[in-house]
């Protein structure tokens, strides 16, 4: 039996917004899409890897998602730690920084973390 990656999933109070966020922020780009009558879900892609990032957008959610205690994070590797620390303090979304380490986080409109990390 083999089991491997496919996507993570996460919800999303306003699609248009998220879609947005992770586009200048982490060049992610849609790569397909599923209109249902109560949600759509939107897949995004790196361009390099088949892994994907499902958005899922409750249509009739008015309401913030509590993320509670959960420390869920997916991290992302750069090739360039300056210049991407750079778009992202532009962007006002950096949320933790661990120097020691030589990474930090980001934050997404809905809360949840992003580590950015260098190539190693």
């Amino acid at each position: 039996m083999n089991f491997k990656l496919a996507h993570n999933n996460i919800n999303v109070l306003d699609l248009e917004r998220s879609m947005n966020f992770y586009s200048k922020a982490l060049g992610l780009v849609e790569t397909s899409r599923k209109d249902m009558d109560g949600f759509t879900l939107v897949y995004l892609g790196d361009r390099q890897t088949p892994h994907k990032l499902e958005l899922t957008w409750m249509k009739d959610r008015k309401t913030a998602y509590d993320l509670g205690e959960n420390e869920f994070h997916l991290a992302f590797i750069t090739d360039d730690m300056e210049k991407a620390h750079a778009l992202h303090k532009e962007m006002n979304c950096i949320c933790y920084e661990n120097k020691a380490m030589n990474l930090y986080f980001i934050q997404d409109p809905d809360g949840y973390w992003l580590e950015i990390m260098p190539e190693r």
